[in-house]
């Protein structure tokens, strides 16, 4: 730390206080990575705050981490810096002239009081993105944000210990991500967000973690959602099925789904509620495929297959495009896309993609050969005269 701030010193003396902000030497993006250190903090920050009360300052962001110690003192020890730094936090932004986005704030490691999180986020007036990644509450309990005034956007959880997540009130969040909940299901909860666009959750379930109802996670304040991702990790799926009618207003503008990392042995008819349910969706992609290098923990939850009764008499207008990869010549997968054809009448093309290549295992090339050698040309033939039997569609099929 002490090299890391004689090299903050150097760089920022370079521009000085008096100097124009429009000149060359103005600094109008700082970047600054570095890990907790009480006797450091105070002097980053003024700083910090010397450079954006003098500049033109577009862009500041702080990547901060905790490489070992009591997550609760340093926690303590960064909310004090944040409020005796009150100009430098209030100037966190990541937003620029093209609109490019990056975090602004990310924070690893720490423990926070009840109320930090939504404190931190009040008091950064231009904070648009934040990460918790492998942080913790003191005390065991709900992390409740709920800042309708603030202008954050970004929201992403990797591993954060808590009860569940709530966000009551955060008017202009337009994406929220979930990654490794280590807690019970749902992950996170979501109140009034009439600006969300994009949701994406990830996780391996745990043998403690039941299936959820996406109805009992998402927010019917949400209109404009356009795109959500589920990542299942190759294990359980870890969404019930649940009537249509449920999801229609919160699914009512969504476009593009993805489900990715579905387990091989799973069947996929019931992935079809969630497109019965989202009327203007266009794009609808799956990922089944699935490596040797991929271990399953024991802790986790057993893979279990959900046999729902799907819907009869009905038919979705506007989706245009399925895409599959670990796409392979079987029963279960044929009669899937089949009866994904007899539901989607306005389809115009499908996509059906090998395994994908895998820089962590060795059978990357055996597998990519096996699968070529399958769909040859013959092979193609024959499924697509498989998928467009007693079909009316003129849907283009592609496999590669």
């Amino acid at each position: 730390m002490d090299a890391f701030m004689g090299a903050m010193r150097r760089l920022l003396s370079t521009c000085s206080p008096a100097a124009d902000c429009n000149s060359s030497r103005a600094i109008k993006t700082l970047s600054l990575s570095f890990y907790m250190s009480s006797t450091h903090l105070c002097s980053i920050g003024r700083a910090v705050e010397d450079v954006v009360t003098h500049n033109a300052t577009e862009r500041l962001e702080f990547n901060i981490s905790l490489s070992s110690g009591n997550k609760t003192r340093f926690g303590k020890q960064f909310m004090s810096f944040s409020r005796s730094c009150r100009v430098t936090f209030r100037c966190l932004t990541s937003r620029d002239g093209n609109g490019a986005s990056k975090p602004a704030l990310t924070l690893e490691n720490l423990a926070f009081g009840h109320s930090d999180v939504t404190n931190l986020i009040n008091a950064c007036d231009r904070l648009d993105h934040l990460t918790l990644s492998c942080c913790r509450l003191v005390k065991h309990s709900a992390v409740k944000i709920d800042t309708p005034c603030s202008g954050i956007k970004e929201l992403k959880f990797i591993y954060f210990m808590c009860t569940w997540i709530e966000l009551i009130s955060v008017r202009k969040l337009r994406q929220v991500r979930c990654v490794c909940w280590p807690f019970e299901n749902p992950p996170v909860r979501l109140g009034y967000v009439p600006e969300l666009r994009d949701v994406s959750l990830f996780n391996k379930a745990m043998a403690w973690q039941a299936p959820f109802k996406l109805s009992e996670c998402l927010s019917r304040s949400a209109k404009n959602l356009s795109r959500l991702i589920l990542n299942f990790g190759h294990q359980m799926i870890w969404i019930q099925p649940e009537h249509p009618k449920h999801l229609t207003t919160i699914f009512r503008n969504l476009t593009d789904v993805y489900l990715n990392c579905i387990f091989p042995e799973c069947d996929l008819n019931w992935t079809m509620f969630i497109v019965q349910a989202a009327p203007a969706l266009l794009n609808f992609t799956l990922y089944r495929n699935q490596h040797p290098c991929v271990k399953t923990s024991e802790h986790s939850a057993q893979k279990t297959n959900m046999l729902p009764e799907p819907s009869k008499d009905w038919k979705h207008l506007n989706l245009k495009l399925l895409v599959m990869a670990g796409f392979e010549e079987e029963d279960k997968v044929t009669n899937y896309l089949r009866l994904f054809m007899e539901r989607a009448v306005g389809l115009k093309r499908i996509e059906l993609r090998g395994k994908h290549p895998c820089d962590k295992c060795n059978a990357t090339d055996l597998e990519l050969e096996s699968t070529r050698s399958l769909v040859d040309k013959a092979s193609r033939y024959r499924i697509k005269e498989r998928l467009t039997h007693e079909s009316s569609l003129s849907v283009k099929i592609t496999i590669c």
